[in-house]
């Protein structure tokens, strides 16, 4: 154990405040509007952040800066930060989301780690437990508790976990530019999707797989929701991750009986979103998953499982431009399955599923070792915030 003071967050922040209650859009020249679902893999791409619908949100106290740590306040997410290290000249954040900004005793990136650790997390779950629906307020955040040296030594804690967490992200970019290749080399050996320029037959989605809409179990009943088979939601489903990424919410054997499941090997895509360029993500799932109503599965019958998750992949054009005319984001059932999809011969597509998975092979051994990573970052964080590093 160190020696250094537990203080609470109330008594290190300069203040602790809600997000801006508005809408998204997706045009504009106002703020950048900051929501949970921008915040992925630690990461936020601003190019892809809408706008607030509200040109002036409220005052400049909704403005992000540098060292704000912005936290989810409700949901599966609860919990979740991220450290605004740099913005946009506008950008604020929105109702769903704390931002808690630090006075001069404490470091940012050294708090920011901090709530990545196990000990945050006990903390968090401590609080949430019990309610409804997990959530915590800006008064519950300024009660956690977290250790705090001196601000030199909470710097150089800072440099030591960044330096840690920098290998971790390179060994991700490089999973990233694995999957990357692997649509470079479906567009050399068949084209983009979206224009055939190779002149392959063309099949409907529907008449080389069959495709499920998913469902939401009834909240109403607790006995649907559990630690059985994952519930997959858009969120999941984040290029450029080849697979689904695990779901924050599971169901139970009851849940699973009412709710859609496909196989491993299904391509599972959002085909309804509040983003009109959200349309269209896919992701291949490797294992059993049920699924929300925003997603539509392909189970492939005709064709090669890797082939055509491929093609959606890289033809991500085709299905955003099947959305309903009057909503912009939603391509419903019967125009995906009307989708046309290029079928060249069976042998070509499975001599192209055999790369992928080579690629996959190699990729899986770099996720390996990112897990004994991210073992390693654990470790050194409990030893970091408990002064032994």
């Amino acid at each position: 154990m160190s020696s250094w003071p537990i203080v609470r967050l109330g008594e290190i922040s300069d203040s602790i405040d809600y997000g801006v209650t508005a809408s998204a859009a997706w045009h504009g020249s106002g703020p950048k509007f900051l929501r949970i679902t921008d915040i992925q893999d630690g990461e936020v791409d601003w190019t892809k952040v809408p706008w607030c619908d509200d040109p002036n949100p409220g005052s400049s106290l909704a403005r992000l800066r540098s060292g704000d740590i912005v936290f989810a306040r409700t949901g599966a997410t609860t919990g979740k930060s991220f450290l605004i290290r740099q913005t946009p000249d506008n950008a604020v954040f929105a109702s769903y989301l704390i931002r808690l900004r630090l006075g001069e005793a404490a470091d940012p990136i050294y708090v920011s780690h901090y709530f990545q650790s196990q000990e945050y997390w006990s903390q968090v779950a401590m609080n949430a437990r019990g309610a409804a629906q997990a959530g915590i307020n800006a008064t519950t955040l300024a009660t956690l508790r977290i250790p705090l040296p001196p601000l030199g030594e909470q710097r150089r804690i800072a440099a030591v976990l960044d330096k840690a967490d920098e290998l971790r992200a390179k060994r991700r970019a490089a999973i990233a530019q694995l999957d990357t290749l692997t649509q470079s080399i479906f567009l050399d050996m068949f084209g983009d999707p979206a224009t055939n320029p190779k002149g392959w037959q063309q099949k409907k989605i529907s008449d080389v797989a069959r495709v499920v809409t998913g469902n939401t179990p009834s909240r109403a009943v607790d006995a649907y929701y559990g630690d059985g088979i994952e519930w997959i939601k858009s969120d999941n489903i984040n290029t450029p991750h080849y697979y689904l990424t695990e779901a924050d919410e599971r169901l139970t054997k009851s849940g699973e009986l009412v709710a859609r499941v496909v196989l491993p090997l299904s391509t599972l895509v959002t085909c309804i979103a509040g983003s009109p360029s959200a349309i269209g993500n896919a992701a291949m799932a490797d294992r059993a998953v049920a699924f929300n109503q925003q997603i539509n599965a392909i189970v492939p019958f005709d064709v090669d499982p890797h082939f055509i998750y491929n093609q959606i992949l890289v033809g991500k054009a085709l299905i955003q431009a099947a959305s309903t005319s009057s909503m912009k984001g939603m391509v419903n059932k019967s125009r995906f399955e009307n989708i046309l999809l290029m079928c060249p011969p069976l042998a070509m597509q499975e001599r192209f599923s055999l790369i992928v998975q080579s690629g996959q092979g190699l990729a899986d051994r770099q996720r390996l070792s990112l897990t004994g990573l991210n073992a390693l970052f654990l470790a050194l964080q409990d030893r970091a915030f408990g002064g032994r590093v």
